[in-house]
């Protein structure tokens, strides 16, 4: 690769606690990836306007409030409506399993849960980015 692998972390909506957030991001940076932090209360325009103003190669939602079934899809949507189909789409937080498996279903990459090993983070992104994005 030519620059290291970039990727945005992203609060969206009334989600208030960042914490996970933070210490993914300092993972990845840690890592050698850079990471664009948009800070709380985003909304998923706001995250689609920000990955394509960044040119970023991953977008990681982080999401406890309950509302992954909203956020996602609507994302999802965004990314298709402005050609962000090489950007790949990931995230945790509180998302029951049978909800993951249905986001994934419709374009979301594989999501974690809270404790998930940083190392199986990583080595997804990584691998997710070698394979699909051509830099």
């Amino acid at each position: 690769m030519n620059r290291p692998i970039r990727v945005l972390i992203a609060k969206v909506g009334l989600d208030g606690h960042d914490r996970g957030a933070k210490v993914i991001a300092s993972f990845l940076r840690d890592a050698g990836m850079e990471v664009i932090y948009t800070g709380l209360r985003q909304t998923p325009e706001m995250v689609v306007n920000a990955a394509m103003q960044e040119d970023v190669d991953v977008i990681g939602i982080s999401i406890l409030s309950g509302a992954h079934n909203t956020v996602f899809p609507k994302i999802v949507t965004l990314m298709n409506e402005k050609g962000l189909n090489d950007v790949l789409l990931t995230g945790g937080g509180i998302i029951p399993e049978k909800d993951m498996e249905k986001l994934q279903q419709l374009g979301v990459g594989k999501l974690f849960a809270p404790g998930t090993d940083t190392s199986v983070i990583i080595d997804y992104i990584s691998n997710w980015v070698k394979e699909y994005r051509n830099f």
